[in-house]
């Protein structure tokens, strides 16, 4: 279960639930079921915005990623909605997703699904290690416009606290990653969205400990 941080002064939780993992044609995928979460958020373009966090088993990466778009299906079933925004360690990269079998993704071959964090990207703390393993995926042409540019990526917090690879490993072996979203009623400046980055460190920390 993934904890949620978020600023509630500027945000503000709607409503909540678990996936129910029972589909018909693809029962019991997941390890971890999805818990999406719907949100308030200061934009007069994007008023409510949907997280879905996934932490994969790495052996099930492929079946659970591409069982994600059941999962948007499924909320857009029940609450109308489009603008949702996937993240967590998904183990999408380094044997665990082979190259070949992208094309069998559901939620990375339709072209609605936005990659913001992409294959070349390395989200692991380890020096001998260069995986794109946790991911970002935006739906919903509302949602991809609040993205401020350039903004998703992984965050080093390594470097940005010069801690050495053994310390870093104590917090986790994986970058959170994160991305910015413009607030319509600031003029199109950029909020940094703390819930978001702290929402996929938890969800991606391997070693036990949150971000």
């Amino acid at each position: 279960m993934p904890f949620l941080f978020h600023r509630h002064q500027r945000i503000r939780m709607i409503d909540s639930y678990k996936y129910e993992d029972n589909h018909p044609d693809r029962p019991d995928v997941f390890a971890r079921e999805p818990f999406i979460v719907r949100f308030s958020v200061p934009n007069k373009e994007l008023p409510e915005l949907m997280l879905i966090p996934l932490h994969t088993a790495p052996t099930h990466a492929e079946a659970e990623i591409d069982a994600l778009y059941d999962v948007f299906l499924n909320v857009k079933s029940r609450w109308g909605m489009e603008d949702m925004i996937f993240l967590g360690d998904f183990n999408a990269d380094c044997g665990y997703v082979a190259k070949k079998r992208w094309k069998e993704i559901r939620l990375r071959q339709k072209p609605d699904f936005h990659w913001l964090i992409g294959d070349k990207a390395d989200t692991t703390v380890r020096e001998n290690t260069r995986c794109a393993y946790d991911r970002i995926v935006v739906h919903g042409q509302r949602c991809l416009d609040a993205v401020v540019p350039g903004s998703a990526q992984a965050f080093d917090f390594s470097k940005e606290f010069g801690l050495s690879e053994e310390e870093a490993l104590e917090v986790s072996d994986h970058y959170p990653v994160e991305v910015e979203l413009y607030s319509a009623c600031q003029g199109l400046q950029p909020i940094h969205p703390a819930g978001l980055v702290l929402l996929a460190a938890t969800v991606l920390s391997t070693s036990g400990h949150g971000f």
